[in-house]
């Protein structure tokens, strides 16, 4: 098997645009040719554009590019920026007087990271980002929506941990499988293998929190909450979080297929993340086909989409890159 990224996938590319003063930044896929496109939310607080398309029962069989941003509800704005791109090039639907590039989005909940005092993802950062776009390996680390990404949020940002964007995938014959993480939980990133912590939520001390710990920040980040009491702890669990996954392939897949590999692909996530899928994260997983590539079980690429994901998960995190 030959390792790729989503970037390599025939009729893919990748492009990110970054305000490094701001800390905020945004990740553009495009697709111009059309992708087979779907996509599941396990999250509870989600941020995103365009998913009511992305529904099996929809009638748009097809998407041209995704936005994935920082800057929580105010980052969708660079979804437009992408579109415009898009539309410049003649690439989208077909809709008789126009046509109409589709171009779901989703983003990350990045403040405090973000000290843009206003600085946020916008239309013009989404043009830069598709604009930069091209066939490169995607590397992993603080790059595009994951510039500022830290995982283990539920200890407060002082005592999170730097993840960021992840990629991984492979090539086996003439398939061709990948996952892109955006990596900003509430929870910490597990090891999937062993199930050991591997960055997340740390003590006053600097060393990692276990299981035990979080659960008990958890139970106690809820119950300031519903007191009200020490706003910037209890803060953590109502401020938002979220991580984004995009599982790309080739095999070929009706919409349908795709909705169903994202649903499970979503299983990577919650190997990865511990705990995930909370009140509020906003977790979305979408999965993109090019449809050039063999037919496949759909069971067997939805397991290996899950791995893909967990793979990506745990690429994000500095000491495993």
């Amino acid at each position: 098997m030959k390792e790729i990224s989503i970037s390599q996938i025939e009729g893919f590319s990748v492009g990110h645009a970054e305000d490094e003063a701001a800390r905020t930044g945004c990740t553009a896929i495009l697709t111009p040719a059309g992708a087979v496109a779907s996509g599941f939310t396990p999250g509870f607080a989600p941020g995103s554009r365009e998913m009511d398309l992305l529904k099996p029962e929809s009638a748009p069989q097809a998407i041209h590019g995704l936005l994935l941003a920082g800057g929580s509800a105010f980052g969708l704005a660079a979804a437009q920026g992408v579109v415009e791109f898009l539309r410049e090039r003649g690439h989208g639907l077909d809709v008789g007087p126009a046509t109409v590039p589709l171009v779901p989005a989703a983003v990350i909940f990045d403040y405090p990271g973000n000290l843009s005092g206003g600085r946020l993802p916008d239309a013009a950062m989404g043009y830069r980002a598709a604009a930069a776009a091209d066939q490169r390996p995607v590397l992993s680390g603080p790059h595009g929506a994951g510039i500022s990404a830290r995982s283990g949020k539920i200890a407060g940002h002082d005592l999170s941990s730097p993840s960021g964007l992840g990629s991984f995938g492979f090539r086996d014959g003439a398939l061709a499988i990948t996952a892109l993480t955006v990596v900003n939980p509430l929870g910490s990133v597990v090891n999937p293998d062993n199930g050991r912590i591997i960055s997340g939520a740390r003590r006053p001390d600097g060393r990692l929190c276990g299981r035990r710990e979080i659960l008990k920040l958890l139970r106690e980040q809820s119950a300031l909450g519903e007191k009200q009491a020490q706003p910037r702890r209890g803060a953590a669990l109502e401020a938002g979080h979220t991580v984004l996954a995009v599982v790309g392939l080739n095999a070929r897949l009706t919409k349908l297929g795709a909705y169903r590999i994202s649903r499970m692909a979503a299983a990577g996530l919650a190997r990865a993340v511990y705990p995930a899928h909370l009140l509020y994260d906003g977790d979305t997983v979408f999965a993109l086909s090019s449809n050039t590539g063999p037919e496949a079980d759909e069971s067997w690429l939805g397991a290996l989409a899950a791995d893909a994901v967990s793979r990506a998960i745990v690429n994000s995190v500095p000491a495993w890159r």
